[in-house]
C-alpha cells in the first residue's frame, strides 16, 4: 500500500502546481480591474504576471487557445494596425505605439481565467476601487480647488478624461447590477451617488453623455417605468449643481463655445487626412504630428494629440479598412451580449457589457476613448465576462455528465 502511495505521489503534484498558477493568474487578473483605476504602471505589471502564468497553463496543460467568436475581428484589426504602420510616416514611431495590441489579449485571458464566483469578485473590486476614486475627485474638487477646466478633478488617474472615462463604466456596471443582479446590489447603490457627483465634477460632456445612454439602455431593458425618475435626478442636478457644472453642461448647447467649435474644425483634419490616406491612414500616433499640415482656418488649436473621436481616429491613424474591421469586432461584440441577455443567461454581466459598449461608442463620438489604455483594460475585461461565465458553466456541465454513470 505504502508502495502504491509513493508511485501515486508524483503525478499529484503537478496537478496541484497547475491550479496554484490558474489561481496566481485568475487574482492577478482580478487585481488588474482594480489596479487599473489606480495606476496604468501597477495594471501592467500585473497584466505581464497574468500572460505569463496563462501561457504556463496553456504549455503545462497542453490546452488550446481559446478566445469568443468575437475576439477574431479584432485580432484582425490588430493585424491592419501593424499594415497601417509599416506604411506610416515613421514607421518606428507607429510601431513603438502598436504595443498598446498586447492589451487585446485581455479577451482569451478573462475567457480562460474568470468562473461566476471569479466574476462576481472582479465586479466588487471595480465598484470598491471606484468607489475610492470617486471620494478622491470629489476631494480635489472641493478642498484642493480642482475646479477650473484647466485643473479638473482626475482622481487616482493622470488624467481627467481617463478618469472620467473609467467612471462612466463603472456606473453602467454599478446600475446593471442594482437592476439585474443578484448579490452585491446595495453596495452598487450605494456607491452611485458618489461616482455620479465624482464624474460631474469632471467637466467632461462625453462622459456624460455617455452615462445617460449606459443607463437609459439600462432602464429600457429592465422596465420602461424607471425612465419616470429622471426628472426627478434632472431636479437634483439642476438644483444643487455648482455654478461651473452648469455652465459646462450650457456649453453643450452652445455652437460657438472653443472646445465644440474645435471639435467641429478636428472632424474636418481628418476628412482630409482620411481623403489623402484611405488604405493605411497617416500611422498610429502620427495625428499630432501632422496635425497642422491638415489644419484648417476654422482650427482653434493648433494642434491636439487626437481627434476626439474614435472612428475618425482610427481612419485618420489606420485607414478606412481598419474601421470598418473595427465595426465588424463592435457589432460582433454587442451581438454576442445581446444574445446572452435574451437567453438570460448571466443577465447582470450581460446587461453591464452592453451598457459599456454603449458608454464607450457614445463616449468615443467625443473622445478616443478606445485609444486610453485604462478604459480599454476595464472595458475589454467587462465586455468578455459573460462568455467567460459562460465557458466556465459549460466546462462544469461536461465534468458532471463525465462523472455520471
Amino acid at each position: 500500500m505504502s508502495d502504491a502511495i509513493a508511485l501515486d505521489a508524483p503525478h499529484t503534484v503537478p496537478a496541484v502546481n497547475n491550479d496554484r498558477l490558474e489561481t496566481i493568474a485568475a487574482v492577478a487578473l482580478i487585481a488588474i480591474a482594480g489596479a487599473v483605476q489606480f495606476s496604468i504602471a501597477a495594471a501592467q505589471i500585473l497584466l505581464t504576471m497574468t500572460i505569463a502564468c496563462w501561457l504556463g497553463l496553456l504549455v503545462v496543460r497542453r490546452e488550446r487557445f481559446e478566445a469568443p467568436s468575437f475576439f477574431w475581428p479584432l485580432a484582425i484589426y490588430a493585424a491592419a494596425t501593424l499594415v497601417s504602420a509599416a506604411f506610416s510616416f515613421d514607421p518606428r514611431t507607429s510601431l513603438i505605439d502598436c504595443k498598446q495590441l498586447v492589451l487585446f489579449l485581455l479577451v482569451p485571458l478573462t475567457y480562460r481565467l474568470v468562473t461566476a464566483e471569479r466574476a462576481s469578485t472582479l465586479m466588487t473590486v471595480v465598484l470598491s476601487c471606484a468607489a475610492i476614486s470617486a471620494v478622491v475627485g470629489v476631494v480635489q474638487y472641493g478642498i484642493l480647488h480642482y475646479d477650473v477646466l484647466q485643473q479638473r478633478p482626475q482622481g487616482t488617474l493622470g488624467h481627467y478624461m481617463t478618469y472620467s472615462g473609467m467612471l462612466m463604466i463603472v456606473i453602467g456596471v454599478a446600475v446593471a447590477r442594482v437592476l439585474f443582479g443578484k448579490g452585491g446590489r446595495t453596495w452598487a447603490a450605494l456607491v452611485i451617488p458618489a461616482l455620479a457627483v465624482a464624474v460631474a465634477l469632471t467637466l467632461t460632456r462625453g462622459a456624460w453623455v455617455g452615462v445617460c445612454v449606459a443607463a437609459a439602455l439600462l432602464f429600457a431593458l429592465k422596465d420602461f417605468r424607471l425612465f419616470a425618475i429622471l426628472p426627478v435626478v434632472a431636479a437634483i442636478f439642476f438644483a444643487v449643481a455648482p455654478g461651473l457644472v452648469m455652465q459646462r453642461f450650457n456649453s453643450i448647447f452652445d455652437k460657438k463655445d472653443p472646445s465644440t467649435m474645435d471639435r467641429v474644425a478636428m472632424l474636418h483634419v481628418g476628412e482630409r487626412m482620411v481623403q489623402a490616406h484611405p488604405l493605411t491612414g497617416v500611422g498610429a500616433n502620427m495625428v499630432q504630428r501632422l496635425y497642422a499640415e491638415y489644419r484648417g482656418p476654422d482650427a482653434v488649436n493648433k494642434v491636439n494629440p487626437h481627434l476626439h473621436n474614435n472612428v475618425l481616429q482610427i481612419a485618420a491613424e489606420r485607414g478606412l479598412p481598419a474601421v470598418a474591421i473595427w465595426i465588424w469586432f463592435i457589432v460582433a461584440l454587442a451581438r454576442d451580449l445581446w444574445k446572452r441577455f435574451r437567453s438570460g443567461e448571466h443577465t447582470f454581466l450581460a446587461a453591464a457589457g452592453l451598457a459599456t459598449v454603449a458608454a464607450l461608442l457614445t463616449g468615443g463620438l467625443f473622445e478616443y476613448n478606445f485609444g486610453d489604455s485604462e478604459i480599454l483594460m476595464l472595458f475589454l475585461i467587462v465586455s468578455t465576462l459573460p462568455a467567460a461565465v459562460s465557458r466556465g458553466a459549460g466546462l462544469s456541465g461536461l465534468r458532471t455528465g463525465a462523472g455520471q454513470p
